[in-house]
This record gives structure tokens, C-alpha cells and sequence, in this order.
């Protein structure tokens, strides 16, 4: 009897467990999909009468969706709509010129297991370090992206923007070595089609 009621008191649990994880996981959902409406709102039309809710500028909207993100991220840290969140909570900080924020929570992101999301943040880093003078840091990103991409972010797409890179440091040679790679790797994609026309207009 008391085997049977033990066993019975464990799925009682783990029912319980299971409920509580999906009933989190719709509110984090729902939380991360309302701050994604903030973030993808049109802004107001200068001059037209604003509606209800509008952002005039890029800046306010960036920034109200920023604390929608923070939120979500510290709320459901433990979901991946928390890691999610953490993601656009980098991209936001970036938006609004807070560098060191956006690569706090970048770098936490880049370090995910979910490599599709990780490389995101990897593209997203790597374009902050260029932005600050970090080529270096930038270059091993997008040589990490390439050695293992993923649905988000293919290997082509980081070598364009290593090939951009390089070609703004100058070392036109490389760069053009990457163009021809992607171009011969992805005959019928965009990025062989991107390839292609940089190498045309060099």
C-alpha cells in the first residue's frame, strides 16, 4: 500500500511540474510575442496626427521595448523564450548606443546551447565589435559562425560579412577570396548572388 501511494504521490508531482512548465511557457510566450508587437510597431508619420499608442521616434520604441525584454529575460530565465529575450534585449540596447549592455547580454546568448539562436547573437556580437573597433573579436565570430552554422545564420552569410570586414581593413585580396567561395559554394543562393556582385564591382 504505502509502495503504491508513493508511486502515486511522484505523477501527482510530476503532473503538477508539468502543468506549471506549460502554463509559464504560454505566459512567456505571450509576453515575448507582446514585446515583438512593440518592437516591429511602424512609427508615426511625421506630421499626421499620431495614433494611439504610435512612437514618433526609433529611439522611444527601442526603448520600451527594451524593458519589455529585460523583463521577460530575468522572469523566465529558465525558458528559451527567456534566452529569446535576452537576444532582443541585446539587439535593443544596441539600438540605443548602451554597447557595453548590448554585449553583456550578447555574449550570455552566444554562449546558448540553441546554436541557431547562438549564432544570432554571434552575428549581432560581431557587428557590435566592428562598430567599436574590435575587429579581431568580430573576425573570430564570424570564423566561430562558419565552423558551425546553423538554420539562422549559414556559413556563407558570416563569410560575406567577414569579406566585408576585410575589405573595409583594406585587404582586398582576402576579401575577394571570401566573394569567390560563396559565390562557387552558393551558385543559386543569395548570398552566391551578394558574392557575385562584389566581386563585379571590384
Amino acid at each position: 500500500m504505502s509502495w503504491g501511494i508513493g508511486i502515486g504521490i511522484v505523477l501527482v508531482a510530476a503532473v503538477a511540474g508539468l502543468v506549471f512548465w506549460n502554463i509559464r511557457s504560454s505566459a512567456a510566450n505571450a509576453a515575448l510575442g507582446a514585446a515583438l508587437d512593440v518592437y516591429t510597431t511602424p512609427l508615426a508619420t511625421p506630421g499626421a496626427p499620431p495614433d494611439a499608442g504610435a512612437y514618433t521616434t526609433a529611439a522611444a520604441r527601442a526603448k520600451e521595448a527594451n524593458r519589455e525584454f529585460v523583463a521577460i529575460a530575468h522572469d523566465y530565465s529558465w525558458l528559451p523564450e527567456g534566452t529569446k529575450a535576452r537576444y532582443f534585449a541585446g539587439v535593443t540596447y544596441e539600438d540605443l548606443g548602451l554597447t557595453g549592455n548590448a554585449e553583456t547580454e550578447l555574449k550570455v546568448v552566444a554562449g546558448s546551447s540553441d546554436r541557431n539562436l547562438a549564432n544570432l547573437a554571434k552575428l549581432a556580437l560581431a557587428g557590435l565589435y566592428r562598430q567599436t573597433s574590435r575587429d579581431n573579436d568580430a573576425i573570430a565570430l564570424y570564423n566561430e559562425i562558419v565552423a558551425k552554422p546553423s538554420a539562422t545564420v549559414s556559413a556563407s552569410v558570416a563569410q560575406l560579412d567577414l569579406a566585408d570586414l576585410y575589405a573595409a581593413e583594406g585587404k582586398q585580396d582576402m576579401a575577394r577570396a571570401l566573394w569567390a567561395k560563396v559565390k562557387d559554394t552558393d551558385k543559386d543562393g543569395a548570398a552566391g548572388s551578394i558574392a557575385a556582385q562584389k566581386l563585379g564591382a571590384k
